[in-house]
């Protein structure tokens, strides 16, 4: 038994119909594509995160161990 009642050999035959109708060249270009989206937001995630990070007493945080943004 799989995932939720979906057997190993369900997602293996899945896999291979989706691989025909699309070609792995594109299936290859869409996870690079949607790799790079994530990269892209956690990124950017990790930048809003060091411009909020407050004490509780409303001093901001110098959070080290970054790039030197002002050239």
């Amino acid at each position: 038994m799989g995932l939720g009642g979906i057997s190993v050999w369900q997602l293996v035959i899945v896999a291979v119909i989706v691989a025909l109708l699309f070609g792995t060249k594109r299936l290859r270009g869409l996870g690079g594509d949607l790799g790079t989206t994530i990269k892209g937001f956690k990124q950017a995630m990790s930048e809003d995160n060091k411009g909020k990070a407050t004490t509780e007493t409303g001093l901001r945080v110098e959070t080290g161990g970054g790039k030197n943004l002002s050239k």
